[in-house]
């Protein structure tokens, strides 16, 4: 332990300063001797799945302390996306990402630890700490709150959020009385945990597990099984053995770890919203994912999982059936992951997943038998959406995999939300929502609530959505986000007139605004941008660019094309944003 960080403010007569202030927290010689844990905690009394995290931080605590290290906690933010969901809360989801990791580096850095624990559990809690494990460098392990547990109506059913959501869009179809609504309320959220499905919380808790720096079961243990608490202890205890081996996140967390993590994430069917937060953390660690790669990985990998809200099983089958580890077990064993990599373990994949055994082929379809025969995610490219957009095809219903029809064209999610619930959206048609990407929103918010009221009222076989916005994991059908260039930065979907045809094929990964180019550009040069949505506080400053001050750009950058680096390089209106608070980066295609 002679060269631990902690020796900058615990030894020495030069430090004697630092010194007293650790005696004024009462931590004795013996304790300051020792190496420094930090546990970054999530705990808060807003978030459910967070509302336990204080008791996964009092077992990682006396994990580091039987194996020898001296615990500090100290906290990190953490929004509750469902509760933000449809109002301008929804705004300040994303951008909380960056937060999290920035506070966590100067913490981290500031107290000079010598290795950390993360106890994350929701959407952007979980990639905000992965980002600052790789920024910060010192061994670093993950273990997360855990998922809730399914639902159960009175008749039996098994339910989760996406169908609390859905039961809105059904009683404005006049499907569901509001008796029905309340059911879903009392108990389609039975327990503390991240929500029941394979939505943006447990997709990224999943992938901790499959990029090396989450211990087996981090994704899957329920939130309420004491299995949860001894997790907990395992990875205090883990930490320090990482710390004796000084094996560091960016030794795990390599390009073939991420490489793994996309190929899992097919499988999985997890959330579109990790084709933001893979590449964000894969910058911090020197990498570059290039986007055009994911059509690559689909190719390949079969979709093994239909978990809600692609189908009827929830995260505690996943545990029940083997966890991840069954799941890579059955990629590794068709060749499609590298298993010769280090994890948090201290072990390699391939010893990690020597006795993992998939008990049950429903929850976890055998390699040769999948749900589909490519992966759960795919992006699309077209006039309509240049530098890509994304879907989580694994949600859609087959008969929509190809689709063509009217736009139906809205300048904000409640500009659809109050046709939709009216009636006003009809079979066949496509619900366009523009000016809700990083900058136009600003904030990216996601569209869980339109999409649920189109599949509430019958319509999820039968119209598509397509936004510069993003979706929930729980978003299900043929919704296709993140189109960019988004409208706010000149892109296409900003040109989109009512009535105009819009063609899909996830197949081909196409998406194409049937109009001429010449009328495309008589519109463009025609096009009066609305204004700024938000001209005040946090958000107007980083849609501002006030942040960055490394130089100028003149040229619209799109969502998956940013050129900004760690800290972006540009300070148009918006631009920082989508460099640095949205994305991290995500390397031109």
């Amino acid at each position: 332990f002679s060269m631990k960080l902690s020796a900058n403010v615990t030894q020495g007569v030069d430090r004697a300063p630092n010194r007293s202030l650790f005696a004024a927290l009462g931590y004795t010689k013996e304790e300051t001797d020792r190496p420094l844990v930090g546990v970054v905690c999530s705990y808060n009394e807003i978030v459910p799945g967070h509302m336990n995290l204080d008791k996964i931080a009092e077992a990682v605590k006396a994990g580091v302390r039987m194996a020898g290290g001296t615990p500090v906690e100290f906290p990190a933010i953490a929004v509750c996306d469902g509760i933000a969901m449809g109002h301008i809360g929804m705004k300040y989801s994303l951008v909380t990402r960056d937060l999290i990791c920035d506070s966590t580096e100067a913490m981290a850095i500031a107290h000079q630890f010598d290795a950390l624990v993360m106890i994350p559990n929701c959407d952007k809690n979980v990639p905000g700490l992965l980002m600052a494990a790789a920024r910060i460098n010192v061994p670093t392990i993950f273990v997360s709150g855990g998922p809730m547990l399914a639902g159960h109506m009175s008749d039996g059913r098994r339910t989760c959020l996406s169908d609390m959501f859905e039961a809105v869009g059904a009683y404005h179809a006049g499907t569901l009385d509001e008796d029905g609504v309340e059911e879903y309320v009392m108990n389609a959220c039975p327990s503390c945990g991240s929500c029941s499905g394979m939505y943006t919380a447990n997709s990224m808790n999943c992938l901790t597990e499959a990029i090396g720096m989450g211990l087996r079961g981090n994704g899957t243990i329920p939130a309420v099984y004491s299995a949860r608490l001894r997790l907990a202890k395992q990875a205090g205890m883990q930490v320090m053995e990482l710390y004796r081996k000084n094996i560091r996140p960016r030794d795990i967390m390599t390009e073939d770890a991420f490489n793994n993590a996309e190929i899992v994430d097919m499988a999985l069917g997890c959330s579109t919203n990790t084709m933001l937060h893979l590449p964000a953390i894969a910058h911090e660690c020197g990498i570059d994912i290039d986007l055009a790669h994911v059509n690559e990985f689909n190719a390949r990998t079969p979709n093994l999982c239909h978990l809600a809200p692609a189908g009827p099983t929830f995260m505690e089958d996943l545990e029940r059936a083997g966890g991840v580890y069954a799941v890579m077990k059955e990629l590794a064993d068709a060749g499609l992951i590298k298993t010769d990599l280090i994890t948090c373990t201290g072990k390699t994949v391939a010893e990690n997943i020597r006795n993992a055994e998939n008990l049950d082929h429903e929850t976890i379809r055998p390699i040769d038998h999948p749900y589909l025969a490519t992966g759960g995610i795919a992006v699309l490219f077209g006039n309509l959406a240049p530098d890509g957009c994304v879907v989580k095809q694994s949600a859609v219903a087959p008969e929509m995999m190809k689709h063509s029809g009217p736009a139906r064209v809205f300048n904000s999610e409640e500009e659809a939300i109050a046709v939709i619930y009216a009636g006003g959206i009809k079979p066949g048609d496509v619900v366009v929502i523009r000016y809700e990407g990083p900058k136009g929103g600003p904030g990216m918010r996601e569209m869980l609530n339109p999409t649920s009221a189109i599949c509430g009222m019958g319509l999820g076989e039968s119209v598509a959505l397509i936004t510069d916005g993003r979706f929930s994991g729980a978003t299900r059908g043929a919704a296709i986000g993140h189109v960019s260039p988004e409208a706010a930065s000149g892109g296409t979907i900003g040109l989109v007139e009512e009535g105009d045809i819009i063609s899909i094929d996830i197949p081909a990964h196409k998406i194409t605004l049937e109009v001429a180019d010449d009328v495309l550009a008589e519109r463009k040069k025609n096009l009066v941008m609305p204004e700024p949505k938000v001209k005040t506080g946090y958000l107007a400053r980083c849609q501002d660019g006030h942040f960055c001050g490394q130089g100028r750009s003149t040229e619209p950058v799109s969502l998956f094309v940013c050129m900004g680096k760690s800290r972006c390089l540009c300070s148009d209106a918006g631009i920082f944003f989508i460099c640095c608070v949205v994305l991290g980066r995500i390397p031109v295609l």
